[in-house]
């Protein structure tokens, strides 16, 4: 049997899929239940396009309630670890800029559940996250990215 992949999780993270899972549940499921007995009363189901696209609706909703439940099973919360403010690790901040003189970039290292680039959380399985992994301040890391190699000086750590 294969082993299940454990989810990294910040505290924040783990609240967030709590919520969608509770609407999911409750709320998306019962607009769904109730699109698919309107789209029953208009008759013949095999040419019914509002009940195909309900159901499909439905097989998305109980799937993405079953991934968030496998998640939350699997779940590992990151600890906050407030002593260390030098080396690079999973829940924390980290401020680096690309060498030679490339600006300043600031991304929190989080589990691939909660990874949301545009708001600034990278994913530990990502190639920055990797890289950039117990790391300290000052030091000069190379980072592979799709793009290519790059050299990046790690600034701060919080």
């Amino acid at each position: 049997m294969a082993e299940e992949k454990q989810n990294y999780m910040t505290e924040e993270g783990k609240n967030k899929l709590e919520e969608e899972l509770n609407f999911l549940k409750t709320d998306r499921r019962t607009e769904i239940v109730e699109r698919i007995k309107v789209a029953r009363s208009f008759g013949d189901l095999s040419e019914n396009s509002e009940y195909d696209a309900a159901k499909d609706e439905q097989a998305f909703v109980e799937g993405r309630i079953g991934q968030i439940e496998n998640m939350l099973k699997t779940a590992i919360m990151i600890e906050e670890d407030k002593s260390n403010n030098f080396e690079v690790a999973l829940g924390k901040s980290v401020t680096f800029k690309e060498l030679p003189d490339g600006e300043k970039e600031m991304y929190t290292i989080v589990g691939s559940a909660e990874s949301d680039p545009l708001e600034g959380k990278i994913s530990n399985d990502s190639p920055m996250a990797q890289s950039l992994l117990g790391r300290r301040v000052g030091e000069a890391v190379m980072v592979n990215t799709p793009g290519g190699e790059i050299e990046v000086e790690i600034i701060e750590v919080s």
